[in-house]
């Protein structure tokens, strides 16, 4: 029995995917059973790194999710249109879909696992979070038994290799991204990466899976890695910690009930942490359960082999249950994905963390002790506070609160930058 898979975009991880399936020697005997049947390319005279014969190139992609012929179509353009349209388009005509784009799943996850269960068909996307690491299957099956509790990772490698690079040299953002950039780690607009919003795509995928609801995308805070100095990352060294972009998703407990805390803040995470030794490109998800604890997967989070393994991985999944011989009305529901509710997120101010605070101070008398009375007049509680960094008429504060709603904490800062003793807020940033 042959499966034919038609192939939307030849890029990096379109490219890696091609070559998986036209080289099965070796690898899971399924694989034999996949045949490469079409793909989907902007330009059919661009030069090729994988020898595909020319007549299975086209580039009408709309021929290819409505050729009667496809069994499963694999969306690897990226970005929100046309992919959402031609993988709606896709399920309308009875196609499985698997995508590695996790900008649209996180968006229009509910309308395209609604068509799919409508449709009879799966859509899985084990590539869209972490690369080559298997953590969506894991999700949805290995620990559905599991409470969830709580999901804590980096799953960015762009803003990892440059927080990685910033430590190890003592260098500033700017000229560390400039260079990423030159050697391909990071894209030309590189907004997405380190501003956050790739790991807040990303952290929806996973708590939609992890806590049975839509997590609605637009209500996830986020912040990026571009307020992050030579001088955070000396601190936080000086203290035990290491800067880390973290995604977190975790259940925020009200009695009988409970919501959700979803973020993205560059944390100073301990060294003592497993989290803190993740270093360059690679990414890495703790997730807590109840009753298996914690786990951690570990790998790659990105480029041409490891996003290849996780995509046929799925493209394998279906066509094993297409061998079994699916009953579209009856699809898996440890495989298929549908959101039946909308988990409510707690607001940002109501959350609780540590908070790591740096401040440009007149150099005075007394100083130190003005800036612990405003805490203590928020109670604020204070785990130390430090001046340091004394350069003619000014000096730096670095302070580390311990736990405190985020909304007190803001009260505290508004107060401090009315002080006439206090010249800026530097930094402030989340401790794990």
């Amino acid at each position: 029995m042959t499966f034919k898979v038609g192939l939307l975009g030849l890029g990096t991880v379109g490219t890696g995917t091609a070559q998986i399936l036209l080289d099965p020697a070796d690898r899971q005997p399924l694989l034999q059973e996949l045949e490469l049947y079409r793909v989907g390319v902007r330009s059919l005279d661009k030069p090729r790194s994988v020898d595909i014969s020319r007549d299975r190139l086209t580039t009408d992609l709309e021929s290819i999710v409505r050729d009667p012929a496809v069994d499963i179509v694999v969306e690897l353009l990226g970005g929100l249109e046309p992919s959402r349209s031609l993988i709606l388009t896709a399920i309308a005509h009875g196609k499985h879909v698997v995508t590695a784009n996790k900008a649209v799943i996180a968006r229009y996850g509910e309308e395209i696992f609604a068509a799919a269960a409508d449709a009879g068909v799966y859509v899985l996307l084990e590539a869209a979070v972490g690369g080559g690491i298997p953590v969506i299957e894991p999700l949805k099956q290995s620990l559905c038994a599991n409470r969830i509790q709580g999901i804590l990772g980096i799953i960015n490698g762009t803003t990892n290799y440059i927080l990685t690079r910033m430590q190890r040299e003592g260098g500033d953002f700017g000229p560390i991204l400039a260079d990423a950039q030159r050697l391909g780690y990071a894209e030309a607009d590189p907004t997405a990466d380190v501003d956050g919003w790739d790991a807040a795509d990303k952290i929806a995928i996973l708590a939609s899976l992890a806590f049975g609801g839509r997590v609605e995308r637009s209500q996830i805070t986020c912040e990026g890695i571009r307020a992050i100095t030579a001088s955070d990352i000396a601190y936080a060294e000086g203290l035990g910690f290491t800067i880390k972009l973290l995604a977190k998703a975790k259940r925020q407990h009200q009695g009988d009930t409970w919501r959700l805390e979803a973020s993205v803040y560059p944390t100073l995470v301990p060294l003592s942490h497993p989290l803190a030794s993740v270093n360059d490109v690679y990414n890495a998800i703790l997730v807590e359960g109840d009753p298996v604890g914690q786990v951690m997967f570990f790998g790659p989070g990105a480029g041409a082999g490891p996003t290849a393994s996780a995509v046929v991985a799925d493209i394998l999944n279906i066509a094993a249950v297409l061998s079994a011989g699916s009953d579209r009305d009856h699809l898996d529901p440890l495989l298929a994905c549908r959101y039946l509710q909308t988990v409510e997120l707690a607001p940002a101010a109501e959350t609780a963390a540590r908070f790591y605070l740096r401040i440009v101070v007149q150099d005075s008398p007394g100083v130190i002790g003005k800036v612990g009375t405003i805490f203590g007049e928020q109670g604020i509680s204070l785990e130390s506070i430090v001046q340091t960094d004394v350069s003619g008429e000014t000096a730096e504060l670095v302070v580390i609160t311990h736990e405190v709603q985020e909304g007190i904490m803001r009260q505290a800062i508004t107060q401090l930058e009315a002080l006439p003793l206090v010249q800026a807020i530097a930094n402030l940033l989340h401790v794990l």
